[in-house]
C-alpha cells in the first residue's frame, strides 16, 4: 500500500461537480430558482417601446420577441409590432404573415384599424403581434405622398389603446435597420427607446448617430421619447473582449445599461426556426433565463422609478 506523505502536492481526485458544466448548471438551477420566487404587478399604463439599431446583425429582432415572450411568460399582456418589412418577428412569434394576410402595411397605408390586424400568438393567450408581410417594403415610398406620414402609427396606436377594453402591458416596436419613414415612425410612436448592443468589435459604430437622430426626432416629432434601456446581447464570458465591450458600453451609459447580459446561444438561434421564441422552444436554456431576467429587470427598474417618483 502507498501512502501520501504529509508534503504530498498532487493535485485532488478529479470530482464531476467541479467541473465547468456542472458549475454552469448549478449556476442556472439557481438563477431559475430566484426566477420562480419573483413576483412583478402590471398596473401601470402601457409602456410602448422602440426597438432599434441602425448596425445590423446585433439582435434586434431576437431581442424584441424573446423579451416580450419572456414577459408574457411572467404575467405581462404583450403586443409587438413587426415594421420590419422581413417578417422575422413575425415569423419567430409562429402569427401568419403572407402577402394575403391583414397587416401593418394596411394600418399605415390604409388606414385599418390596429385591432384588426393584431393576431395571437400560439406561445400564449398573453402575447399579441400585428405581423409585417412583404407589402411593408414598398411603404417607405408609399409613406412620403400620405398625409402626417410620420404619425400614422401614432394615431393608430392611440385609436387602439382608446378602444380597446384590455391594453396590453408592453408594446414593442421591431424596427428595420436603417433611418427611413418606418423607423421614424416607430420613434414617434414610442415613448421609450431599447438599443440592444453586442458584446463585439465595433459595438458603438454607429451609436452616435443613432442618439443623433433620437435628438431631431425629440425636437421635432416627439418630445416624449427618451432612451430607457440598452441590453447587451451576444455576450460570450470566454473572451476578453466581450467583457471590455460591456465595460466601454457601461461606462458610456451607466444608467440604462441593464446589468443582465444575454449570452451568445444556440438554443436562440435556432429557436425562430421552429417559429418559436426561445422561451418556449427550450425555456431552461442560458438565453431563456437570461431574457427572463432582464425582462423582471426592466420591469423592478420601473416600479423603483415610479415609487422614487412619489416620495419626491
Amino acid at each position: 500500500m502507498v501512502h501520501a506523505s504529509e508534503n504530498d502536492t498532487s493535485p485532488a481526485p478529479f470530482s464531476a461537480d467541479d467541473s465547468p458544466i456542472a458549475r454552469e448548471l448549478a449556476s442556472l438551477s439557481a438563477r431559475r430558482r430566484a426566477l420562480e420566487a419573483v413576483t412583478v404587478t402590471f398596473d401601470g399604463p402601457t409602456r410602448v417601446i422602440t426597438v432599434s439599431n441602425q448596425k445590423g446583425g446585433v439582435g434586434k429582432t431576437t431581442t424584441t420577441v424573446n423579451l416580450a415572450a419572456a414577459l408574457a411568460s411572467i404575467g405581462a399582456r404583450v403586443l409587438v409590432i413587426d415594421l420590419d418589412p422581413q417578417g422575422n418577428a413575425s415569423t419567430a412569434l409562429g402569427v401568419p404573415h403572407t402577402a394575403e394576410t391583414p397587416s401593418v402595411y394596411d394600418v399605415l397605408i390604409d388606414e385599418f384599424p390596429l385591432a384588426e390586424v393584431i393576431q395571437t400568438s400560439p406561445e400564449s393567450e398573453l402575447l399579441l403581434c400585428a405581423p409585417s408581410t412583404i407589402h411593408l417594403a414598398g411603404a417607405e415610398i408609399e409613406l412620403v405622398s400620405q398625409v402626417a406620414r410620420e404619425h400614422r402609427l401614432r394615431t393608430a396606436l392611440e385609436g387602439y389603446l382608446e378602444a380597446t377594453d384590455l391594453a396590453p402591458d408592453f408594446i414593442f416596436i421591431d424596427c428595420p435597420p436603417s433611418l427611413g419613414l418606418l423607423t421614424i415612425n416607430a420613434f414617434t410612436a414610442a415613448d421609450e427607446l431599447l438599443i440592444p448592443i453586442q458584446c463585439e468589435y465595433y459595438a458603438l459604430e454607429g451609436l452616435s448617430q443613432l442618439l443623433g437622430n433620437v435628438q431631431m426626432i425629440q425636437k421635432h416629432l416627439n418630445r416624449g421619447l427618451r432612451l430607457s434601456t440598452i441590453m447587451l446581447t451576444m455576450y460570450d464570458a470566454r473572451t476578453r473582449l466581450a467583457q471590455q465591450v460591456a465595460d466601454e458600453v457601461r461606462e458610456h451609459f451607466p444608467r440604462e445599461v441593464l446589468e443582465t447580459v444575454i449570452p451568445r446561444s444556440v438554443r436562440v438561434s435556432e429557436a425562430p426556426s421552429f417559429g418559436q421564441t426561445v422561451i418556449a422552444y427550450d425555456p431552461s436554456s442560458a438565453g431563456a433565463i437570461a431574457y427572463r431576467e432582464a425582462a423582471v429587470e426592466i420591469v423592478q427598474r420601473t416600479e423603483r422609478s415610479t415609487e422614487s417618483e412619489g416620495t419626491a
